[in-house]
């Protein structure tokens, strides 16, 4: 697949006094396909996903969407191409969550425009899509933590942008909505659009990513196919402890080593 991003050599921190959070980092992310940014805890992972969201510009290097470089989108003009599915957002008001969802319309509404009756199909489709239809009419923050997320999602498809972003989207789920969100993900890749999440859990990556990249302490190790990523030898020096990969019923599964 042609690349949707292509990072070009960036460096990136939040104080210049202080070293990067990422350091000459150069990778691409192809398009619809699922692209999984794995490392432990500090790696940058959710850092990257901002800078491809264009939260923040690098120190250093350049990020192109579709060949443009990022800082030629105006906000609204990026934010229909990209968008963000948070662990998790306070969200002040007392918003239910059909009005929140039409929040994901913003991009496209002008200043002060009341949603259209396109508007309101969009988040119709949404609710269904994420099967979460029974929610409409509830509080935002009365849902429980694999509701909320699956909110966040709804209103990410409600946006209709082409690459979707998702920081950690399974931590601090059940098995249950863990895997719902992961089957959901997948099945947005499947319809052709582009998926990039992050996760220190590697077998989350290696059940739905099409293509990993590993990050450790800022800098890219390795990037490439599940099969050449997800190796014993590659995910024990990642996360410096010993790990073992095995093969059961036809799927990777990654353990502690014994």
């Amino acid at each position: 697949m042609a690349p949707v991003f292509q990072v070009q050599g960036i460096t990136f921190g939040y104080q210049r006094n202080k070293p990067p959070v990422l350091a000459g980092v150069t990778c691409h992310i192809p398009g619809r396909q699922v692209t999984a940014l794995l490392g432990p805890n500090g790696a940058g992972k959710t850092t990257l996903l901002h800078l491809l969201l264009g939260l923040h510009r690098p120190w250093r290097g350049e990020i192109l969407l579709r060949g443009k470089p990022l800082a030629a989108y105006g906000r609204a003009a990026l934010s229909r191409h990209v968008g963000l599915v948070p662990q998790r957002e306070h969200v002040p008001f007392a918003f239910r969550v059909r009005e929140y969802l039409l929040l994901g319309r913003s991009p496209y509404l002008g200043w002060l425009a009341q949603p259209t009756a396109q508007d309101e199909a969009r988040v119709d489709a949404a609710l269904e899509r994420a099967s979460i239809a029974h929610l409409a009419g509830r509080e935002v923050a009365s849902l429980s933590g694999g509701e909320h997320q699956l909110v966040l999602v709804a209103r990410a498809l409600v946006q209709d942008a082409a690459v979707i972003l998702f920081d950690e989207p399974t931590a601090h789920l059940d098995v249950g909505n863990k895997q719902r969100i992961l089957r959901l993900m997948k099945a947005l890749a499947d319809e052709d659009r582009t998926v990039v999440f992050s996760t220190h859990d590697p077998q989350a990556a290696a059940e739905i990513a099409d293509h990993i990249l590993l990050l450790q302490a800022g800098h890219l190790h390795f990037a490439g196919a599940p099969s050449e990523a997800l190796t014993a030898e590659r995910l024990s020096a990642l996360y410096a402890t010993p790990l073992e990969v095995a093969t059961l019923a036809g799927k990777t599964v990654v353990l502690p080593a014994a």
